[in-house]
């Protein structure tokens, strides 16, 4: 099975039945109390529920085998979804900011104690879903991680607000700490959109040293050199690598080993798949792209 495998779908698929089931509680919660934090709560989490439900699929579907007309099957699925959420976490931070704004003026009643036993009902289910997620490389379910971090520390923040109303019935806190939430979800978002942006644009992957990938090549013996260097990642866990290597013999079984150690060398830089094109000189075609400038 690949790498969205059953641990992935089994934690988001009960990610996705706790979040949805608080949600329609914080629903209730908001409208009872006036509390724009539950509000703000309410609708990240139905957000969230999106998120996960995108992010579910995506993992399911990105274990399609390849077809004709998809020869690299769907791992991209992973990347546009974890995308799309981050894009969705940004437009969440935009709409609690503008009504937060809004409040600052006019801080309307806000009934603290019912705030307050949705609040902690909400950031105990948040903190279930986050350990479920926590710690799984694949950048999709990372994604809908961080959508269930954001969620936890919102409410977090209403926990705190709802003690802070019912103690002083100072009900500005509410947007106060609902800007707060906001600040955080555009960070966690601008990370997300970073990354999967770099993988869309076939940026080099992070933590890969494109020198250093050619250093390894051209110290293999027999390799005189390497041209057309081209590096990116399909998703967050497959690395490709394309190059022309510049050989010093015509000999099929010494090229063959020269292969060998080349890509035995790759896999230690996370290189999943390479494509090696082999010469005795360096194609004239390729005089273009032989180097790599600096960023």
């Amino acid at each position: 099975m690949g790498r969205g495998d059953v641990g992935d779908r089994s934690a988001l698929a009960a990610a996705l039945a706790i979040t949805a089931g608080f949600m329609l509680v914080e629903v209730a919660g908001s409208v009872l109390s006036g509390s724009l934090s539950l509000i703000s709560d309410a609708a990240h989490m139905l957000t969230d529920s999106l998120a996960l439900t995108l992010s579910l699929g995506a993992v399911i579907i990105a274990d399609r085998l390849p077809t004709k007309g998809r020869t690299f099957g769907y791992h991209r699925l992973e990347v546009l979804a974890a995308f799309i959420n981050g894009l969705l976490l940004v437009l969440i931070a935009a709409v609690i900011i503008m009504e937060a704004v809004d409040r600052l003026f006019s801080p309307p009643p806000v009934g603290g104690a019912l705030m307050g036993v949705v609040g902690l009902i909400g950031l105990g289910a948040n903190l279930v879903v986050a350990w479920m997620l926590h710690g799984r490389e694949d950048l999709n379910v990372r994604a809908a991680f961080f959508h269930v971090v954001s969620d936890t520390l919102s409410s977090a923040a209403v926990v705190v607000a709802a003690a802070w109303i019912a103690l002083t019935g100072q009900s500005i806190v509410d947007p106060l700490l609902s800007i707060g939430i906001a600040a955080f979800i555009l960070i966690s978002s601008s990370a997300i959109l970073r990354e999967s942006g770099g993988i869309l644009l076939q940026y080099a992957p992070p933590g890969v040293d494109l020198d250093e990938v050619v250093v390894a090549i051209e110290s293999v013996e027999g390799v005189s050199g390497v041209h057309n260097v081209h590096l990116w990642s399909l998703c967050s866990h497959i690395n490709i690598l394309d190059a022309h290597v510049v050989v010093d013999t015509d000999d099929f079984a010494a090229v063959e080993e020269i292969k060998r150690e080349i890509k035995c060398r790759l896999s230690s830089f996370e290189v999943n798949y390479s494509t090696l094109e082999f010469e005795r000189e360096p194609c004239p075609s390729c005089s273009v792209v032989c180097t790599i400038p600096a960023d």
